[in-house]
């Protein structure tokens, strides 16, 4: 039975945004890169036993300008930092990032000056895979949630290259809500605002769509 027969008159209507998503979702090219350990089970996961193919990409690519997924898998140290946010740069968009494992999280027991304490200060994270290391069953339902997010997110701008992560939340007025509340508390102006507005006049801000002089 062909999709064609499950469709009313051949005729399939959506929007763009769900187009891409379903598309660019069963069509993830992850790059070859691995730090530590996690980075075995990954390889695991490749394998026959667990046949990523079934997902369309099982093609670990060896240059990152032909992958769209990176799997941090593995400890981030401070040398190893800067080598990682280049091979994000060189990714072509959209891309997405996968932290795979508890050391890639958050430093895990490396609670040290060498080791970053979190990947996602380096790079924007989509999927959290937790575990120490996680088994390739962890990593596989990581890779499934990332797929339904990627259906169902919207055109988004990913950070420059060169740019760091707070420049990044800045620039797209990117912060969750306790970074907000803090805000609030401290008299700042709030993240993605246009200069000299205060918290206290949120509602002044122009709306989406408007122009108002002096804003960015």
């Amino acid at each position: 039975m062909g999709l064609e027969e499950r469709l009313p008159s051949g005729i399939l209507l959506t929007s763009v945004e769900k187009f891409l998503g379903w598309s660019r979702a069963g069509s993830l090219w992850p790059a070859t890169f691995g730090l530590a350990c996690c980075a075995i089970e990954m390889m695991s996961t490749g394998a026959a036993h667990y046949d990523l193919s079934r997902f369309g990409m099982e093609v670990f690519r060896a240059s990152p300008r032909q992958a769209d997924l990176m799997i941090v898998a593995g400890r981030v140290s401070q040398k190893m930092a800067p080598v990682v946010r280049n091979i994000y740069d060189q990714m072509g968009d959209p891309k997405w990032v996968i932290s795979m494992g508890v050391c890639a999280s958050s430093g895990g027991m490396f609670n040290n000056y060498a080791i970053v304490q979190g990947v996602d200060h380096l790079i924007p994270v989509d999927m959290y895979v937790p575990g120490c290391p996680p088994r390739p069953e962890m990593l596989m339902d990581g890779i499934l949630k990332l797929h339904e997010k990627i259906r169902g997110e919207q055109v988004v701008e990913r950070p420059r290259k060169g740019e760091s992560m707070e420049d990044y939340r800045h620039r797209t007025g990117w912060a969750g809500p306790e970074v907000a509340q803090m805000q609030e508390s401290l008299g700042a102006t709030p993240v993605g605002a246009p200069p000299n507005v205060t918290p206290n006049h949120r509602s002044e801000l122009p709306q989406a769509g408007a122009s108002a002089a002096g804003g960015r």
